[in-house]
């Protein structure tokens, strides 16, 4: 029994790396890199579809940070601002808040800039100001196959804001609300009589966002535009970069970005592999 248990094992390894060799995808986990180019603190939050218990930590400038998406994974990526956390990491946000603590616990609260996820054979990403706008939000694959353009809103709405959308502190505006947040209607929010791609058309205020942002998604119905397709990717997703200057390349077990600083982001692809790898073998995905 020793003896057949061994060949298995052996067997499995010895397919794997023939695997990896020919080129053939062993995992649908992603490793989204999150990187902080803005002039203050950024906490990104992290939750899951329709499961509210994610992540969040803190960047300061300059600072980054890898989120491995596991298979299959769909979920929202944004920035909170203006947050105070306690030594048990207790507090609050002024934008995007998502409950009370440092990790994600509640749903994100708008207005907040998001990118959104759903991964798979194919992965579908976008960035949405639908729930308003907080922060300058980029997403940008790393050597994907298919149409895999880089999204994002790279403009700071906040300066020139409609009053009656802005939300302000200290008569400072920190964020940018979404009509549906400020009138909730159902014209504005695509739902009752506006809730199909016939009745829920661009508003006046959704052009503003438009204009600013044109490839993020401003209002429910946007998708021809702002959704976009790559497989076989790692992202990165970065606050107050440039959707064009920013470049990532994979090099070997590195990758690298440079953007506003320069930043040269670094993550172990081989120990990933590895992990990926004994997780086969012990499930007994490859039988001989």
């Amino acid at each position: 029994m020793l003896m057949a248990s061994h060949f298995t094992t052996y067997s499995k390894v010895w397919f794997l790396f023939l695997a990896i060799a020919l080129g053939v995808k062993l995992s649908k986990c992603a490793n989204i890199t999150i990187i902080n180019y803005c002039k203050e603190t950024v906490w990104p939050g992290i939750t899951p579809k329709n499961n509210f218990s994610g992540d969040g930590f803190e960047l300061k400038q300059g600072q980054s940070a890898v989120f491995t998406a596991p298979a299959e994974w769909s979920g929202r990526i944004w920035g909170r601002t203006g947050c105070d956390f306690d030594k048990n990491n207790n507090g609050t946000c002024q934008t995007g808040r998502c409950g009370t603590g440092i990790k994600c616990n509640e749903p994100g609260q708008p207005p907040a800039s998001i990118a959104e996820f759903t991964l798979g054979e194919t992965d579908f990403y976008d960035v949405s100001l639908v729930d308003g706008f907080n922060l300058p939000i980029v997403v940008k694959p790393v050597n994907g196959k298919g149409n895999c353009s880089s999204t994002g809103c790279d403009s700071d709405l906040r300066p020139n804001c409609p009053s009656e959308l802005a939300l302000k502190l200290n008569n400072k505006t920190i964020a940018c609300r979404s009509a549906c947040n400020v009138f909730d209607t159902d014209e504005y929010c695509c739902r009752g009589a506006f809730s199909s791609p016939v009745s829920c058309l661009p508003t006046n205020y959704s052009r503003i966002f438009k204009t600013a942002c044109p490839v993020a998604y401003s209002f429910a119905f946007d998708d021809p535009t702002s959704v976009i397709t790559c497989s076989s990717t790692d992202y990165v997703v970065s606050f107050c970069s440039s959707r064009n200057k920013t470049q990532c390349t994979n090099q070997g077990k590195n990758v690298t970005c440079n953007g506003a600083y320069g930043l040269k982001l670094l993550f172990q692809t081989m120990h990933i592999l590895l992990v990926g790898l004994t997780t086969m073998i012990s499930l007994g995905g490859v039988m001989f």
